[in-house]
């Protein structure tokens, strides 16, 4: 993906453009530039004749959108009812006034997409992937090899919305279909230009017939279903992607589809309601598919290298998705050397503030399969792993890490369809979400320092105790109060070593804590787990009470755009709402949220011990919330 810089993001870009000519959107009335994301007000700067844009509009007026658009002259690429838009060409010189036409909602660029993962990258540190040897399967405490009695993905459909998938012996049978969205959604045999996808599906589900065993996927018996929608470099355009979820909703039924794969992805232009690409996760997710996204690669500055905060990308700020950093695991079993990498992108979204990522999974120096004419294995010859009957290739990303969480989806899906005895319905796109994050193994620094929300989400995905949970959920008895009919543990042993879980679930700008969600079901809960539409914001208050004490709550309130603090240096204007990450206001890790000496958050070891200090942070008057070791005003 093209660095997201940030000195670009700010909310408070105003554009201004030349007079408009008379056109077929001119009797409506001035512009609404609001409307128009950051993205197409980037290009309109950059001056062109058109502009590639989606259009969302309220349901009731898309026709009268698109007679007006071919009236003038414009060129409608595709429509895309599953989110209400329309993809078009337009003049430049249309844009400003088409934003303000009635049942307009937001008129979006039309963004290139790109695959994350596309580098090979030099194992600095630790035990690197000298040969075909992989501890993936062992770390995510599962079996080295699968055995029939264990959850494999038999019967679980995976969509992989990607550059496609090459049908090498790793796969024999199991790409169930393939549809080229490149050129414009047809059917095709399968293949992978640019190889990455083909990566993608081999830590998902390679049968590991290619490498004796040794790379097995996470869930070899999954099914595929190929949708391309990056071309041979690793590029496409955002309403193919869409047009592709489209594709796999209204079928999924008829491909025996329950997860969709997104490696990919665009820098953030827009709040999650205007973007089209989130909405068309949104939908797909509501609709039961369980959709898995790349977090991106923006966690170093590319200028300075320091490790920052807000490069999640779109579509990883979707409130649904279960989105992914990634965690290096040197290759070896135990969880103590796991960190997370510096490149994985952390949180909070940009506009929203949304708690992401969700969680870590191993995406560092990972070798997968490959094709010796694929773009990727020409270009990236020192990641090159070759046998005498096969290429493999050795990438990093949270592309990798998305497609290790989707292969642990698989085998949650697969564990809880074995206990039939439970299974009265399937698990929602939420309950699962839940249980990955539940589940988790929260990581460490080199300090010993838990890692904050935003870096890690709940932790390090944990499959073997995703199963365990799975399993024991009985989906027909949760309106009666309890869910979990067996007794679960509360740690998985991974290598010879007890790892406790996180029992804590991130939800949008969210984080609860406690057991409340596997024990007492209550409105809200039921809501979370098994509705297909989350009410966010101050309906979680009323939750508080009934968890344990240590959590975090953020409303939908939250002002923070204006700046924010890479390492110690300032982007942005000095004053008025921001974030400070890291180091920026005295020792330990912090954050401090809104304005630096009115309401906000300090986090960290600011004054002493760790504490969260809520409300006037300086304790001179107002209330305050108080947890740890330090108090500050009014508790």
């Amino acid at each position: 993906m093209t660095p997201l810089r940030l000195r670009a993001l700010s909310v408070a870009v105003v554009v201004s453009l030349a007079g408009f000519a008379s056109s077929a959107f001119a009797q409506h009335g001035p512009a609404t530039s609001s409307k128009i994301d950051l993205g197409l007000q980037q290009s309109l700067r950059k001056g062109g004749a058109t502009q590639h844009v989606i259009i969302t509009v309220d349901p009731n007026v898309r026709g009268d959108v698109r007679q007006a658009l071919v009236a003038h002259g414009d060129l409608i690429k595709s429509e895309h009812p599953l989110v209400d838009a329309i993809a078009a060409e337009v003049h430049s010189e249309d844009v400003n006034v088409l934003a303000g036409y009635p049942g307009v909602r937001a008129v979006s660029i039309d963004a290139i997409v790109t695959a994350g993962s596309t580098k090979y990258r030099a194992q600095a540190f630790g035990r690197a992937a000298t040969s075909l040897e992989s501890t993936l399967r062992e770390t995510l405490g599962l079996p080295e090899h699968s055995n029939a009695y264990s959850p494999d993905g038999r019967g679980i459909g995976v969509a992989l919305i990607d550059s496609g998938i090459a049908p090498l012996a790793d796969f024999q049978g199991r790409i169930t279909a393939f549809y080229d969205f490149t050129k414009g959604g047809i059917p095709t045999q399968p293949y992978d230009d640019y190889g990455h996808g083909t990566h993608l599906a081999g830590l998902i589900g390679s049968s590991g017939v290619l490498s004796n065993g040794e790379l097995e996927g996470v869930a070899p018996e999954v099914t595929f279903v190929g949708l391309k929608v990056l071309d041979k470099q690793g590029q496409g355009n955002t309403s193919d992607v869409i047009k592709a979820l489209e594709f796999v909703t209204a079928n999924r039924r008829k491909l025996n589809v329950q997860v969709v794969n997104l490696s990919l992805g665009h820098p953030i232009f827009a709040p999650a309601k205007d973007d089209p690409l989130v909405q068309a996760v949104e939908r797909a997710s509501a609709a039961g598919l369980v959709v898995v996204a790349s977090a991106g690669n923006y966690g170093e500055n590319p200028q300075t290298g320091l490790v920052g905060y807000a490069g999640i990308a779109s579509p990883g700020n979707a409130p649904s998705a279960i989105t992914a950093g990634t965690a290096v695991t040197l290759n070896t079993v135990s969880r103590d050397d796991d960190r997370v990498a510096d490149y994985s992108s952390r949180g909070p979204t940009w506009y929203d503030g949304f708690v992401k990522p969700d969680l870590v999974a191993p995406g560092d120096n990972l070798v997968s399969d490959a094709t010796s004419n694929s773009y990727l294995f020409k270009n990236l010859t020192k990641g090159q792993k070759k046998t005498l009957n096969a290429q493999f290739l050795q990438l990093s990303g949270t592309s990798l890490s998305a497609a290790v969480t989707t292969g642990v989806v698989a085998l949650v899906l697969d564990a809880h369809n074995r206990a039939a005895f439970f299974r009265a319905t399937d698990l929602t796109p939420n309950a699962v979400k839940a249980i990955l994050e539940y589940t988790a193994i929260p990581l460490h620094d080199d300090t010993g320092h838990p890692y904050d929300v935003f870096t890690q989400g709940t932790g390090e995905v944990n499959a073997g105790g995703a199963i365990t949970l799975a399993s024991a959920i009985d989906t027909s008895s949760y309106l009666n109060g309890w869910w979990v009919r067996t007794a679960v543990p509360d740690y998985t042993v991974i290598g010879s070593l007890k790892y406790v879980w996180a029992q804590n679930i991130v939800w949008g700008d969210n984080i609860v804590w406690g057991d409340m969600l596997f024990r007492s079901m209550n409105t809200w809960a039921q809501n979370i787990v098994w509705g297909n539409n989350i009410v966010w914001g101050d309906a979680l208050w009323t939750l508080v009470a009934h968890v344990k004490a240590s959590n975090i709550v953020w409303g939908n309130t939250t002002v923070w755009a204006s700046n924010i603090v890479w390492g110690n240096s300032l982007i942005g204007m000095s004053k008025g709402d921001n974030i400070v990450w890291g180091n920026a206001r005295g020792g330990g890790d912090n954050v401090v949220w809104g304005n630096l000496d009115g309401d906000n958050i300090v986090w960290g070891n600011l004054w002493s011990g760790d504490n969260i200090i809520w409300g006037n942070s300086r304790g001179d008057d107002g209330d305050n919330i108080i947890w740890g070791n330090s108090v500050q005003g009014q508790s």
